[in-house]
């Protein structure tokens, strides 16, 4: 018998049980569901939130590093990719989607926390153990430990391109935004290094949750009466929540007689309904109304005036939505389902009108992250028809001396100035109107006469508004 054969043989460790940590396995479901449903993480995560505290797994700190995790994860994830592929030996596209999501969360817990490298690491791998099983667990772990060679800086320095040698592409690793939507970006300011550097910065943070005070519901008083609260910047009905929580435990939310709303939105809404017209002001129209937002604003300061809008939405459930937001307005109102380029309506019918076309959305990155990797350049043409329809319905629709708010949530100049040009150009009845008086003391409007507004400069959504007056 050899030497070797005589040795008593070790014990084998006794299998472990992975750890189950209920704040990253729901993390980790969100951004499965981001990645496999297209699912909007703004949609996914409240119920997934709400589960979790009726089940006594989560309290408000837990809630928090939750949502830090899956927002922070999606907003830098083209950065993180780039650090991920110099660290594994495959190219990324063969390493399995729910390995990379697990991946990403440790990277960012690692880069871009305040979580210590081991606890960032030990954590990431047992969930890892729970959701892809040991043997994946092991590569999580070897990847994880390259990445803790180095800071956020540090791996920058190396997977981006120099400024000098490629602004875009340097651009777009460093503040986590696709090629093509930094050079659309970079063209709708204008040029100048500077400007686009904070726009981009500014699309990866967190954004304050923005309420408005619908007028004769509800005022800005009592929802300042919430903690963390303070006045808005630019609308005299919004109130911003500087630390966050939960809006829908806002008993003026709740009720609907205040909401979540952008002050970019709100500005949209206010200026349409400031803009002075000659003649009858008794009829508004929002034309796509969904979800409602904008049109419940809008109704309650019809209301104000003995107006009543009609709100219009192709989608019926988002019709559902809209009809809700306007439950208990002060005044009239109605909610249709119709699409907008063939409207049920008569020519010339409105004093006033709102079309709020859909777009790319790439002015609300900071809200919904996951939109900049999930939009394609081709993407431009497939909405501007319908753009441009929808624009041609707005100014049908108004009477004249009436005027149309055409409105997009992105800044990208195909969906903005190109739109109102091209139609404008065909419709020599109209004439448009400087917007900028009717965003008083709003800084940095521009030359007019539409408005851009910016995450960087005014704390908003990159919201854009033309307003037409037909004149014959």
């Amino acid at each position: 018998m050899s030497e070797q054969s005589r040795r008593p043989r070790r014990p084998a460790k006794p299998y472990r049980r992975p750890q189950r940590d209920p704040v990253r396995i729901l993390a980790f479901e969100a951004l499965r569901a981001v990645d496999e449903r297209d699912a909007y993480a703004n949609l996914v995560l409240p119920p997934l939130l709400r589960k979790a505290r009726e089940k006594g797994d989560f309290d408000g700190r837990d809630a928090a590093l939750a949502t830090e995790l899956v927002y922070g994860t999606l907003r830098r994830q083209g950065t993180y990719d780039a650090i991920i592929a110099e660290c594994v030996d495959r190219p990324l596209r063969e390493v399995d989607p729910p390995v990379l999501d697990v991946l990403s969360l440790g990277v960012h817990q690692l880069l871009g926390t305040r979580i210590p490298s081991h606890a960032a690491v030990s954590a990431s791998v047992e969930l890892a153990r729970v959701v892809l099983g040991d043997g994946r667990a092991k590569f999580v772990n070897a990847v994880l430990r390259k990445v803790t060679q180095d800071d956020l800086d540090g791996w920058i320095a190396k997977v981006a391109p120099p400024y000098d040698e490629d602004p875009e592409d340097h651009l777009a690793v460093v503040h986590s935004h696709p090629r093509w939507v930094v050079s659309a970006l970079w063209d709708s300011l204008g040029g100048g290094r500077a400007g686009i550097e904070e726009l981009l910065a500014a699309d990866n943070e967190r954004p304050e949750v923005t309420l408005v005070a619908r007028p004769g519901r509800a005022t800005p008083e009592e929802l300042l009466e919430e903690e963390a609260a303070v006045r808005g910047r630019w609308s005299p009905y919004a109130v911003r929540l500087t630390e966050g929580g939960e809006p829908g435990a806002i008993t003026a939310v709740e009720e609907g007689r205040a909401g979540v709303q952008d002050e970019g939105s709100q500005l949209v809404a206010l200026a349409l309904a400031g803009v002075p017209v000659e003649g009858p002001d008794e009829k508004w129209l929002d034309g796509c109304a969904g979800p409602g937002g904008k049109a419940a604003l809008l109704a309650a300061l019809a209301a104000e005036r003995g107006a009543v809008l009609l709100a219009s939405e192709k989608q019926p459930h988002r019709a559902g939505l809209v009809a809700k937001a306007l439950h208990g307005n002060p005044g009239p109102y109605q909610v249709i389902a119709a699409d907008g380029t063939r409207p049920p309506w008569r020519p010339g019918t409105f004093d006033r009108v709102l079309m709020d076309v859909p777009c790319t959305g790439l002015g609300a990155l900071r809200r919904r992250p996951e939109a900049r990797w999930r939009r394609r350049p081709e993407d431009l043409d497939s909405f501007a028809p319908l753009q441009r329809a929808l624009l041609r319905t707005a100014i049908d629709s108004v009477r004249v001396g009436g005027v149309v708010g055409y409105a997009t949530c992105s800044p990208h100049l195909a969906e903005t100035r190109a739109v109102v040009q091209d139609v404008l150009k065909q419709r020599p009845e109209t004439e448009l109107v400087d917007a900028r008086p009717l965003l008083p003391g709003v800084p940095e409007l521009g030359e007019g006469p539409d408005v851009q507004l910016w995450p960087h400069l005014h704390g908003t959504d990159a919201m854009y508004l033309a307003l037409i007056r037909r004149t014959g």
